[in-house]
């Protein structure tokens, strides 16, 4: 199904996007989801999940990074729910520092499920 309201939230500019992000990224996914296989491969062999050598230098280096912004510095009270529109009105109106929409686990993710979702957060932020 796809309705007015979908074409509100898939324009020409946000399918534009997605189609460079792909091009952008598609051997690196590629070879992340053919590393996902051969590391699966190995766990199910009995090899225990670890930390890759390579880049060991980066978790024994002296590093660091710029603090967060004033706007999200403060994550103390967040609330996770579904993207159905009662549950996000609810939740903005809750107290909570945070909302963080779930369109995976607390939805059944269908194609109409998700636009929806993508049109109730359009539409209540």
């Amino acid at each position: 199904r796809y309705d007015e309201e979908f074409a509100r939230i898939l324009t020409k500019d946000a399918l534009k996007f997605v189609a460079d992000l792909q091009r952008e990224f598609r051997n690196r996914i590629k070879y992340a989801m053919e590393c996902r296989k051969e590391a699966k491969a190995r766990y199910n062999a009995g090899a225990l999940p670890g930390f890759d050598p390579a880049t060991r230098y980066i978790r024994e280096g002296d590093w660091g990074c710029a603090s967060p912004p004033p706007a999200v510095a403060d994550r103390r009270v967040e609330i996770t729910g579904p993207v159905e529109r009662k549950m996000i009105i609810n939740a903005l109106n809750s107290g909570a520092k945070v909302f963080m929409a779930d369109s995976e686990d607390a939805l059944s993710p269908s194609w109409e499920n998700l636009m929806r979702g993508q049109v109730n957060l359009r539409d209540e932020i």
